[in-house]
């Protein structure tokens, strides 16, 4: 497994796992994740885990800046990851 998908793996998880600690501190009325910290985990990789625990953990997802965000993230992320495949194969 390369670095790059073990780094994207562990990225994605603890992007999860972040998600699902700001809807429990939602839950307890205590000091929220900033959202920007929250979009930052979605930009530097975790956008798909992102995405997946805003749906499993039915967080921010009222919210059109998350939900116009993320995907976008995780397309832009997509079309950058096919265009850096196509130039190592070319």
């Amino acid at each position: 497994m390369g670095a790059g998908v073990l780094y994207l793996l562990l990225v994605n998880v603890l992007s999860f796992i972040v998600v699902g600690a700001d809807k429990q501190k939602a839950r307890k009325k205590q000091r929220r994740i900033s959202e920007r910290t929250l979009f930052l985990w979605a930009i530097i990789g975790g956008s798909l885990g992102s995405f997946i625990g805003m749906r499993f953990f039915r967080h921010k997802t009222k919210h059109k800046r998350f939900m116009i965000g993320v995907p976008l993230i995780i397309l832009i992320q997509v079309l950058a990851l096919v265009f850096i495949i196509s130039a190592i194969q070319a």
